[in-house]
């Protein structure tokens, strides 16, 4: 195990060679939050911090994140940058020294809210991370975390996008992928028969929607658009970001479109639900 971690800390040091002396990001997300990260490579002694002062204190809504989420993007978005074939490990983060202020919303205390720190916050960290290396523009940012139950039925899942355009370490860029789940979102949609045959539902739609990735010289993936019919009378609730403001793009790419729940009536009528909402179906 020694060597394993050892390996991973020279792998990441190798990545830190490939980075500025100094870069920074600021992330701002549908609730008005900012998440502030600031990295600085120290040349010498081959390690850099990756600071997150000026990002916005403790809020009274469920979007703080537990300290070890951050830690655990931080863990992420660099093992991702190594872009060989190790296992993710704790070596990864020896050479990373990582400042998180008392009081901000990445390091809360009793009593705030967390819920959506795990599924969306640390999708709003790790967008930051990458876009202050400079590595990839803004995924969905979002789990798109849907729920749906009755005393007799509950189900939950998570709706994919697209993933984003970026560039690797020796500078190539790449396009991104329509319709995959992507960075914390790596879970898989149940299938349709299934779906169908457990719940009380009927799935009329799963498509990409075309053109909602940001374009550039090398475009981001769609996202996508499903539709699901209830047969019986649900609660159902969504927590989802990226409603107002959409994914940025990267060095003069587009930006990607905002994503949307909407609620199709007996009637016809159509109602747009808030980025986090529930109704009754």
């Amino acid at each position: 195990m020694g060597h394993v971690q050892d390996n991973a800390a020279e792998s990441v040091r190798r990545v830190l060679e490939r980075l500025p002396d100094s870069s920074a990001y600021e992330y701002r997300t549908d609730t008005g939050q900012i998440i502030k990260v600031k990295i600085s490579v120290d040349r010498q002694k081959r390690e850099a911090t990756v600071d997150f002062t000026g990002t916005s204190p403790v809020m009274k809504n469920n979007f703080n994140a537990p300290e070890p989420v951050a830690r655990a993007a931080v863990l992420y978005a660099f093992r991702v940058m190594v872009e060989d074939m190790i296992p993710m490990n704790a070596g990864c983060l020896r050479p990373i020294n990582i400042i998180i202020p008392e009081g901000c919303m990445l390091k809360p205390t009793y009593p705030a809210a967390v819920v959506a720190g795990n599924v969306e916050t640390s999708q709003h960290v790790t967008n930051a991370l990458f876009g202050a290396m400079g590595a990839m523009a803004n995924a969905q940012g979002t789990m798109n975390n849907l729920t749906f139950g009755n005393k007799k039925y509950q189900y939950y899942e998570t709706i994919c996008s697209g993933s984003p355009a970026g560039r690797m370490n020796n500078g190539r860029g790449f396009a991104g992928t329509s319709g995959v789940h992507t960075h914390m979102t790596n879970s898989r949609l149940t299938d349709p028969e299934v779906l169908e045959l457990r719940f009380p539902v009927l799935l009329e739609d799963f498509h990409i929607r075309e053109g909602s990735g940001g374009k550039g010289k090398w475009s981001a993936g769609d996202g996508t658009e499903r539709t699901i019919r209830f047969l019986e009378k649900m609660e159902c609730a969504i927590l989802s970001s990226h409603r107002n403001r959409p994914p940025q793009g990267l060095d003069g790419g587009g930006d990607g479109e905002v994503g949307s729940t909407k609620v199709r009536r007996k009637d016809g009528r159509i109602e747009v639900l808030k980025a986090c909402d529930q109704t009754l179906l």
